[in-house]
């Protein structure tokens, strides 16, 4: 595959791996129907049988509907040399399980195991051709094969060059103000299970974050860092101070100005060294100065070796 020029989705895929109007099968048919398609062309490490059956075991660990019509099923395949993608549509819709909504257009994809990105770029791709519903359903009403293919021939479905912090972040996190209280953020550190929490100033900007162990560091005097036995101590009682002052302990006064951030065009690897170089689970991504998205270490270590 070419590395440093523009790939289109169609040097995965054919006329031959288009398959239009299914909307009569269920989706495991489907998944069967694109695998074989992808299978007369040659080339495939492994038998037809082993391929769905991985396709169906990734679906049934969460469902690849990735948005409201599409679905990208896909497996990663040991010794598979170049992507390989076959194409379903249903004008009327295929039913999904665990969707609530019917699948549209359905892109298969067959990943080899070492390109872990590939399938990241493949996603943002047929995210950005197909982000408008009418599109979508546009695409799914066409008559045949060729109709399709040449869709994407001769739109702008292109891999990126790279993944970016915006394609592995999550935009579903928990902030709290620089204005609220050490008890407000310990009580949200119980209830929601995390140790750390990005804080915000008045105008909705990124400030600094606050992590559960520097709270543990406020309870206890610097010199007991440096002791390796502290049975002498054990009765002693460090954190009735702070409990005392929790409510009148403003985060502002307690925050952690530096730590991992990056824009969310950012490359992959430059969050992952933005992490390393913090030896943090977790990245923030800023848009200016506002808080557009969190990466974390799991969810980065899935999208690029699991998913």
């Amino acid at each position: 595959m070419k590395a440093n020029e523009d790939i289109r989705l169609t040097e995965f895929f054919d006329t031959h791996g288009v398959l239009p109007h299914c909307g009569d099968m269920s989706r495991d048919d489907v998944i069967k129907t694109l695998v074989n398609r992808i299978a007369a062309g040659g080339g495939l490490p492994v038998g037809t049988d082993s391929l769905v059956t991985d396709v169906l075991t990734r679906e049934e660990m969460g469902s690849t509907v990735i948005m409201d019509g599409l679905a990208v099923p896909h497996a990663r395949v040991d010794g598979l040399n170049e992507p390989c993608a076959a194409i379903a549509t249903s004008e009327r819709g295929i039913v999904w399980p665990g969707e609530s909504g019917v699948v549209h257009i359905v892109f298969l994809m067959l990943i080899p195991r070492d390109r872990p990105a590939l399938y990241l770029q493949i996603l943002r791709a047929l995210g950005t051709t197909l982000k408008d519903q009418a599109i979508l359903h546009q695409v799914a009403a066409m008559t045949s094969a060729g109709e399709i293919f040449r869709f994407f021939e001769s739109g702008k479905a292109y891999l990126p060059r790279y993944i970016t912090a915006a394609d592995i972040m999550t935009r579903e996190f928990k902030v709290l103000r620089d204005n609220d209280t050490m008890q407000t953020c310990v009580d949200t550190f119980i209830r929601e299970k995390i140790s750390e929490i990005p804080i915000l100033d008045r105008d909705g900007d990124l400030t600094g974050i606050v992590r559960a162990g520097e709270l543990l560091k406020l309870c206890l005097p610097e010199y007991l860092l440096w002791m390796n036995d502290l049975t002498p101590i054990a009765n002693f009682e460090p954190f009735a101070e702070v409990l005392e002052n929790e409510r009148k302990t403003w985060l502002s006064d307690i925050l952690v100005k530096e730590f991992p951030c990056v824009t969310p065009d950012a490359p992959a690897v430059a969050v992952a060294g933005e992490m390393a170089r913090y030896q943090s689970s977790k990245c923030y991504v800023r848009e200016g100065e506002k808080l557009v998205g969190v990466v974390l270490l799991t969810r980065f270590l899935s999208k690029l070796f699991r998913e």
